[in-house]
């Protein structure tokens, strides 16, 4: 059998960057959580699921900072949303 292929250790900041994107992902489906009608919750849960998979490869730290800065702002407006919904 063939040996699957290790992955090289990652650098201080590609760690702290892979721990950035990991807690962004936790904080999305947690929000999505308390979306009230379940077909958005849904619908939510399988865009964010989508995007982290299609970006799982970039490796360029520019573009995964600013991937992380527009995951973060999606997140703020989907909880200033859901706090208006709950007013």
């Amino acid at each position: 059998a063939e040996a699957a292929a290790v992955p090289p250790p990652l650098s201080p900041s590609q760690f702290l960057r892979r721990q950035q994107v990991l807690q962004l992902y936790r904080k999305l489906l947690r929000a999505v959580r308390q979306v009230p009608a379940e077909a958005d919750r849904r619908y939510l849960k399988d865009w964010a699921r989508e995007e982290f998979r299609r970006n799982k490869d970039a490796t360029e730290e520019d573009a995964i900072r600013m991937m992380i800065t527009q995951g973060n702002m999606q997140l703020q407006e989907l909880q200033r949303m859901l706090k208006l919904a709950k007013s």
